[in-house]
């Protein structure tokens, strides 16, 4: 692709609507700086400056989306409570919309709260719970849920699995039989409660640690041979279309059943890795809707996921950012104009 078609492609971001299916969170930062130990215990005493809350779990895969220019709707259970307002409020600041969020009496919403001094994470806190919808939950969550798919089908739907207990399987084979039927592209961002759960979907997008954990195996070495076999028990499983699996340093592995590779991972300067996966997620089922190019959805998945690796927190993709890292990786001479 030349530079005129990569534009092109990025602007057509915007024509796409993704409904986003998972566990949110609430990502709360306290920023200070540490200059003493407390006399009561050999802990550090921090002196708070500035306190930020921003879009966590699957509301970060939303934002992912959002910010790269896609129309966004999110669907989630969050808890009748403070964190839940701010959660929402947020999304909705964000342009995401929140019309398939349910509130329940029985849960709080997930909230991480990190300690962070001079970039680096000290302490997190989390207050959340892991138990499985109540019948009283899931059936209004899904009924809405699957009106809304018939009448506004949408272009993506996209599972992001925290196994905090929202995407039971009941749940999650309703919803993929449905976009089966409408030809709407699925793609999962799975963990080891529900990890063979998800028979039919279009990509499924484990990372090495949820590989070896849903599949029992050591997938030791890395490589070829090994992901080829792991991929292999995968499609005996799930009946799915697309292998994409993220391997830390080593770049991510890509299978459709036809080809297959390894691609090299974006080279950047670490600082957090947190929410990586969100952004390889949304990056992954958008570029691949509309290039239909396995490879190519691997490269830039993987750019993405190092240019957030890059910033302090959870944060998404920047659309031209993105698309500037992109060019330069295609066309290094062009990179300068």
């Amino acid at each position: 692709m030349d530079r005129k078609e990569i534009k092109t492609l990025f602007d057509k971001f915007s024509d796409l609507h993704v409904v986003v299916v998972g566990d949110v969170m609430l990502d709360s930062y306290w920023w200070g700086d540490v200059e003493r130990i407390s006399p009561e215990a050999p802990v550090p005493i921090v002196a708070l400056q500035q306190r930020e809350n921003r879009l966590g779990g699957a509301a970060n895969v939303a934002l992912n989306c959002v910010s790269l220019g896609a129309k966004v709707t999110l669907a989630s259970v969050v808890g009748d409570d403070e964190q839940g307002n701010i959660l929402c409020e947020l999304a909705e600041k964000a342009g995401i919309e929140t019309s398939l969020i349910c509130r329940s009496k029985y849960r709080p919403t997930t909230t991480k709260t990190r300690i962070i001094s001079r970039n680096q994470q000290i302490l997190r806190l989390d207050d959340e719970t892991d138990q499985v919808l109540t019948i009283e939950e899931e059936h209004p969550f899904l009924d809405k849920v699957l009106r809304f798919l018939q009448i506004e089908k949408p272009d993506i739907l996209i599972f992001e699995d925290y196994d905090k207990g929202l995407l039971k399987e009941n749940i999650i084979h309703r919803i993929i039989a449905h976009c089966r039927e409408t030809g709407t592209l699925t793609a999962v961002d799975p963990k080891k409660r529900n990890f063979s759960s998800y028979h039919g979907v279009t990509i499924f997008k484990p990372n090495l640690k949820e590989i070896r954990e849903g599949l029992h195996i050591s997938l030791d070495p890395v490589n070829m041979d090994t992901l080829h076999t792991a991929d292999q028990q995968l499609r005996s499983t799930l009946n799915h279309q697309i292998s994409l699996i993220t391997l830390s340093e080593k770049g991510i592995y890509f299978n459709d059943g036809n080809s297959s590779g390894i691609v090299p991972a974006y080279v950047r300067d670490i600082a957090d890795v947190s929410g990586a996966g969100d952004t390889v997620i949304a990056v992954t089922a958008m570029w691949y809707l509309l290039t239909k190019n396995l490879r190519d959805t691997a490269i830039l998945a993987n750019i993405a996921g190092g240019l957030v690796c890059g910033q302090v927190g959870v944060v998404p993709v920047k659309r031209q950012e993105l698309q500037d890292a992109y060019i330069n990786a295609r066309h290094p001479e062009q990179s300068s104009e």
